[in-house]
């Protein structure tokens, strides 16, 4: 196999069982790529990965037939926007907190190295949403896996996003922001926000405001077949766009235009992965002294 390799830092009790992940595929022969940063954080924390490759950038990542994440679901959306539209199935291991997306346990390492070995997983395809602006924002990686943000600053006041619906109107939203969610992002900050959680397979986009002037404004669902087009009014002359992770101040006069990417990221799902359970663990459903 060949497996590209990106992480952050962990907790010292994962240690063992991320030095026998890599003690695994040295004994299987698994030819292995890492990130540079996450290169030069395992070698600061002693762990040997007998790996001598690279990479800086995404155009440098191999013809790899797996992406492993190690952190939490922050880490996997970077994994993400490193593989882009080649498509790689990506594996996350949660070595962060709650993970919703990254599912394997490091002591779940093992089996799902068997599991890939002996081809005992499936691949969930998962939509992502991508942003169209004036100018390049988000630096040639344009989509994301769970959300993208249009919020006021954090020394401004309120914003007007004008917001169209496949070029017909369909409200001013006076508000700290909205979200545009994802399936895979309506357990995140849409959900904070009051936003409804959806499978994982609905072909659905969330429009969620961010604390809105008019309390009757709540979130819709709309098809994820529909464009989105958004003008914004603000006081400072100008607003933040996060896309994931990455965010960037822009001029109040930039036009975006969101809609579903053309490509999807695929997930590995391992036998024991489910959505349904999932959301029971993570967000203490039936943790009731009735049940």
């Amino acid at each position: 196999m060949k497996i590209a390799i990106h992480g952050r830092t962990f907790q010292e009790a994962a240690r063992p069982f991320v030095q026998s992940m890599f003690d695994t595929l040295a004994a299987r022969g698994a030819e292995v790529q890492l990130s540079e940063t996450y290169r030069q954080f395992l070698e600061s924390a002693g762990i040997t990965h007998n790996s001598q490759l690279t990479y800086h950038t995404p155009e440098e990542i191999f013809d790899a037939d797996f992406a492993f994440s190690l952190g939490g679901d922050g880490t996997l959306l970077d994994v993400v926007s490193h593989v882009g539209p080649r498509q790689i199935p990506i594996v996350g291991i949660n070595i962060g907190r709650l993970g919703f997306l990254a599912t394997v346990s490091p002591g779940g390492i093992q089996f799902m190295l068997h599991a890939l070995i002996h081809k005992k997983f499936t691949i969930d395809e998962r939509s992502l949403v991508s942003v169209q602006a004036d100018t390049d924002i988000f630096e040639g990686i344009p989509f994301g896996l769970n959300d993208f943000t249009i919020t006021r600053t954090q020394s401004s006041s309120m914003i007007t996003v004008h917001t169209y619906l496949d070029g017909e109107f369909l409200n001013s939203y006076w508000a700290d922001g909205i979200i545009i969610s994802t399936p895979s992002g309506s357990t995140g900050y849409s959900l904070s926000c009051g936003g409804p959680v959806l499978l994982p397979q609905t072909n659905n986009f969330i429009i969620t405001p961010i604390s809105p002037h008019n309390l009757n404004v709540r979130p819709m669902v709309i098809m994820d077949s529909c464009k989105l087009s958004f003008e914004v009014e603000s006081r400072s002359g100008n607003f933040l766009v996060a896309l994931d992770s990455r965010s960037k101040t822009v001029d109040a006069a930039t036009r975006l235009h969101v809609q579903r990417e053309r490509f999807s990221a695929r997930l590995v799902k391992l036998s024991d992965d489910n959505f349904l359970n999932t959301l029971r663990s993570k967000l203490n459903w039936g943790f009731d002294v009735r049940n």
